[in-house]
């Protein structure tokens, strides 16, 4: 058996292989419930195989939303909303994982194919976003700082979504402390210039996420994965860079995160990316061997020998895909048979027919 499509145990939850698909904003829940879309989008990819589906960014209150089509589940009626695309997930095979947000500073802002680009006025919907400091993204509105009442009230939002997410049938929760939303926001000194004790050194602007990953570790209890989605690097001079990053996983890790999914930048207009086949995976690598704890690795993985390389040579324990998967929800299928896998463990007996009678090479 490959490592690829090797079973992964993390705390009670056993996920059937390593090929998960990464949580992927859709931008199309009304008013924060996930609807019809989110139903389909979500149990095609556990039909294809994969071993472990995680939501997009789901906002734990309103003002945490990307956009105004972004899903939420900051109250029980989102909850129960979400409970049956868990189900449907569930029924193909795979586990169910929600990615818990806050948008910070890029809140509030038109979703992609809205036909316009920045802050969303509020009579148009919008709303004011919040951030660390009142720094604003480039192209959008200037937030306002949170004060103390405020950040506490973040950290208790994360802690009630957990629950919810709990009480929904999810299987685990990934913590979003990347791609230059609320958390990140906090972790760089390009968006933190705070003077008290959530800004300044490394450690207090660590504070909020490692007290987020605290509170939901209390109220999930030791059974759930609490996975943190992290960005290894903010690609801009002055900002975060892949040991900062490292050290506060493990300072996480002891907070009780249990995975560290690893991708990179976000945070600024003015970062320079430069993008390729596995670019993000030596930062999985590098949190994976800083810390001891298990990573998840991202970034232009498109075929099953790829993803089992990264395995192989202990760069990190799973492999994510986003645009892989939307190109071909089979993906899983299609990598476990180019590692010579039985399709008898993975595909749906449903599918099995068409294995069986593909057309053979001459």
């Amino acid at each position: 058996m490959s490592l690829l499509f090797s079973p992964l145990t993390i705390r009670e939850t056993t996920f059937r292989n390593r090929l998960w698909v990464s949580p992927m904003c859709m931008y199309s829940a009304e008013d924060g419930f996930p609807g019809d879309w989110h139903h389909v989008h979500l149990a095609q990819f556990a039909s294809g195989g994969a071993g472990l589906v995680v939501s997009e960014a789901t906002a734990v209150s309103p003002e945490g939303r990307i956009s105004p089509r972004d899903t939420g589940i900051w109250d029980d009626a989102r909850r129960d909303a979400w409970a049956p695309v868990v189900a449907a997930v569930h029924a193909r095979g795979a586990a169910a994982g929600i990615q818990l947000a806050h948008a910070g500073r890029k809140a509030s802002t038109w979703w992609p194919f809205a036909g316009r680009q920045g802050s969303v006025p509020a009579a148009e919907g919008g709303w004011t976003a919040v951030a660390p400091s009142a720094i604003a993204y480039e192209g959008f509105a200037v937030p306002a700082a949170l004060d103390e009442p405020g950040i506490l009230r973040v950290i208790a939002d994360f802690r009630a979504a957990a629950r919810r997410a709990v009480d929904a049938g999810f299987d685990l929760v990934e913590l979003h402390a990347a791609h230059g939303y609320l958390l990140h926001e906090f972790l760089s000194p390009l968006s933190n210039e705070r003077e008290d004790r959530w800004g300044g050194s490394l450690e207090n602007r660590a504070r909020i996420v490692l007290e987020v990953v605290r509170a939901v570790r209390a109220e999930v209890g030791e059974a759930v994965p609490v996975l943190v989605r992290f960005s290894a690097t903010d690609s801009a001079p002055g900002g975060l860079e892949v040991d900062d990053v490292a050290t506060v996983a493990g300072w996480a890790r002891d907070a009780g995160a249990d995975l560290f999914d690893v991708s990179s930048s976000g945070l600024v207009a003015h970062q320079r990316i430069s993008t390729g086949p596995g670019y993000q995976v030596p930062f999985a690598a590098r949190v994976r061997e800083a810390t001891g704890a298990p990573t998840a690795a991202v970034g232009i993985v498109t075929s099953g020998e790829q993803a089992e390389r990264i395995l192989q040579d202990g760069q990190a324990d799973a492999v994510f895909a986003g645009r892989e998967f939307l190109r071909d929800p089979h993906f899983a299928l299609r990598a476990a048979g180019e590692l010579h896998e039985d399709p008898a463990a993975l595909w749906p007996p449903q599918y099995v027919r068409a294995y069986r009678e593909r057309p053979r090479p001459r």
